[in-house]
């Protein structure tokens, strides 16, 4: 057996095979969030203060957030803090998908802390954005660094009032005993809302891999009629290959109102816009089936494969933000694939309440889509001979 060359390779074989499969499992595992943008806004006046400078304790705490521990020991922080000058710009910014949260420090914060020793005190409060729809994972990891971040604040301020008022010997009324629980509170809201079906979240996701197995079928299927097709001309053969295209259209059509349809009434996910998405799908599965024709016209039926292995290594990336996976499968893998414009474009028209327009996702599929029918076509200046081989393996 030994002598056997295959049963010699099997070890290399199963080491590949060990490889393979953890190149696929390796981005979920061990998940790091690093460079996360949150804005932080500050606009605290402050308050004036006898004898004493102005006192602004929301700069203060901007400074505090801002000195992380990872800008000292040199490595990437979970969070990249952007200061935003007001609410106003904050709100255009979640809704332009910026940042996967947001703190607000409002006008009278100050004014209300320093009340936290008088007699009377009113508790100030901030207020925390999630951006849901941006990506679930990454606005919820946003969100509890940010809850984290108002609990550190509340034991930093309850020590030192409590210092004073010992300094002071002073007894504390019913109003400032209350107080110190939550010197500083926080009002948390959620902004462009993936609804209270969990399963709404993922539903870009959820949508991907139907259309895309779909897509590799039915351009397979296309592939094999056409290439069956008897064609002695390359003008003929032009005429075939244009009949490819149309038939991927109208399958394009039929794929992308039925999944919507599919996803809504029998699936139960929440469609805000039906015909708004339907037709995107329909771009989609287009762009998709022409990518995976042109590859075919080129290379056979072998060619999906291809397209086999982008399911199986591209899936598990889509359900992550780009700043949730390391810099080799962020640059050399997700950036490089056609599907993610796919999910980018169901999240604006699930979360956002935008419709379809010419914007980055739909622009991006149509690109591909034009290239690669290019493609298809010139596929006619092949040799006969590559032509003929690729009709007998079909």
């Amino acid at each position: 057996m030994l002598k056997n060359k295959l049963a010699l390779l099997a070890p290399i074989i199963a080491f590949v095979v060990l490889f393979i499969f953890s190149l696929a499992l390796f981005p979920s595992v061990q998940v790091q969030p690093k460079n996360l943008p949150v804005a932080i806004v500050n606009e605290d006046q402050g308050v004036e203060i006898p004898n004493q400078p102005k006192m602004n304790m929301g700069q203060n705490i901007v400074d505090m957030i801002q000195k992380t521990p990872s800008s000292t020991t040199g490595e990437t922080p979970a969070v990249k803090w952007v200061t935003v000058n007001n609410i106003e710009d904050v709100q255009h910014g979640l809704n332009d998908q910026n940042y996967y949260a947001a703190l607000v420090i409002p006008k009278d914060f100050s004014a209300k802390q320093a009340s936290l020793r008088t007699p009377t005190p009113t508790s100030p409060e901030v207020q925390i954005f999630i951006n849901q729809g941006m990506n679930t994972a990454a606005s919820t990891m946003a969100g509890q660094i940010l809850n984290g971040v108002v609990d550190n604040m509340n034991n930093n301020v309850r020590a030192q009032l409590l210092a004073g008022f010992k300094n002071q010997g002073a007894t504390l009324t019913t109003e400032q005993a209350s107080g110190l629980v939550t010197p500083i509170a926080k009002k948390v809201t959620n902004v462009n809302e993936i609804g209270t079906n969990s399963a709404n979240g993922n539903a870009p996701i959820s949508l991907f891999q139907p259309l895309w197995m779909a897509s590799m079928a039915s351009a397979a299927i296309i592939f094999m009629a056409v290439s069956k097709t008897a064609s002695k001309t390359r003008k003929e053969n032009l005429a075939v290959k244009l009949t490819q295209i149309v038939w991927g259209a109208v399958v394009a059509v039929i794929a992308g109102f039925g999944l919507t349809w599919l996803a809504g009434s029998m699936v139960g996910l929440h469609i805000p816009q039906f015909a708004d998405t339907a037709l995107f799908l329909t771009i989609t599965f287009f762009s998709f089936f022409l990518l995976i024709s042109a590859v075919m016209s080129w290379l056979g039926i072998k060619g999906i494969s291809l397209f086999a292995l982008m399911l199986f290594f591209g899936a598990p990336l889509l359900a992550l933000a780009p700043e949730m996976m390391s810099s080799f499968y962020r640059d050399w893998v997700y950036s490089w694939l056609p599907m993610r414009y796919m999910v980018e474009g169901l999240r604006e028209l699930f979360f956002f309440g935008k419709g379809i327009s010419w914007n980055h996702a739909v622009s991006s599929l149509t690109w591909i889509g034009l290239v690669s029918a290019v493609v298809i076509l010139a596929s006619v200046l092949k040799p006969r001979a590559v032509q003929e081989q690729q009709k007998l393996e079909v």
